[in-house]
């Protein structure tokens, strides 16, 4: 993570190569990903280091299936709260980022405060975490709940122009 603010060094068509190709396999060794755009070895590792120092690349990670270990259940709620202040999203905040259930939570503008992207088992555990956790939540009034039928795209994959 970055620590000082620092305009981060445009990136040029190679920077790009290397992060498709990173964000497809971030195991692919750096022999295979220099000879892959036509870099030595060397340069190669200088653009990925300058990429992760400049946060670019923020980490590395296995993709995991939910279902081999009981999350198979994806569901989005919108969550509404009673009043808006800097405290009350301070707060919310603290108490979303403590439940492992949920994967993402995003701040957002429109008829509801948050959307939130949560894997559970089954549907008794989705009640359990709607009202004994998410309900509970500071400040938290309503919500409205998705139950994912079918996953028909899901990425982490950010398209790095070329």
């Amino acid at each position: 993570m970055r620590t000082q603010r620092q305009p981060v060094r445009a990136l040029d068509k190679l920077d790009h190569k290397i992060l498709n190709l990173l964000q497809a396999d971030g195991r692919t060794a750096m022999k295979d990903l220099a000879e892959r755009v036509g870099l030595s070895i060397t340069p190669c590792i200088e653009r990925v280091r300058r990429m992760e120092r400049d946060g670019v690349i923020t980490g590395y990670y296995a993709r995991v299936d939910p279902a081999k270990l009981g999350a198979g259940l994806l569901v989005f709620v919108e969550i509404t709260l009673d009043h808006k202040s800097g405290n009350m999203f301070g707060q919310f905040r603290r108490e979303i980022e403590r439940i492992a259930q949920v994967l993402e939570c995003h701040l957002v503008s429109g008829e509801f405060d948050y959307l939130i992207k949560a894997r559970i088992g089954e549907m008794s555990d989705y009640r359990k975490l709607l009202g004994d956790i998410l309900l509970q939540l500071p400040g938290a009034v309503q919500s409205k709940s998705y139950v994912v039928m079918e996953e028909i795209k899901e990425t982490l994959t950010v398209a790095a122009g070329e």
